[in-house]
């Protein structure tokens, strides 16, 4: 049985997640996690945030054990960019995009 967990509008870019998400694809639930608690990046804690939900709502809502979890599916997609401007020389406008991130993860017991 498959379970995921979505976070959504993350104020970061998907470039960077993606960095973070790809050391715990494939690996038991558990495990994961105790990898996410030591890697020094920012993306890290958004991650474990969004896996752990994942193991919450597979036990909550699936009556299956974390144990017997592994990641099947670890993916941090593109959000809608935040556009604003900043001044330059001579009266012009130079543009400064916020970029945002969704992170999906997807367990399964099998």
């Amino acid at each position: 049985m498959e379970v995921f967990a979505i976070t959504k509008n993350i104020p970061m870019s998907a470039q960077k997640m993606r960095e973070v998400v790809r050391q715990i694809q494939g690996l038991p639930a558990l495990q994961a996690e105790q990898i996410l608690a030591v890697v020094p990046r920012k993306g890290a804690r958004f991650v474990a945030k969004t896996l752990h939900s994942a193991i919450a709502n597979a036990e909550n809502n699936n009556k299956l054990r974390p144990e017997t979890l592994r990641i099947k599916e670890a993916v941090a997609g593109t959000a809608a960019s935040l556009k604003r401007f900043t001044p330059k020389a001579r009266g012009s406008a130079g543009p400064i995009i916020k970029r945002r991130c969704h992170i999906k993860i997807t367990l399964s017991d099998e």
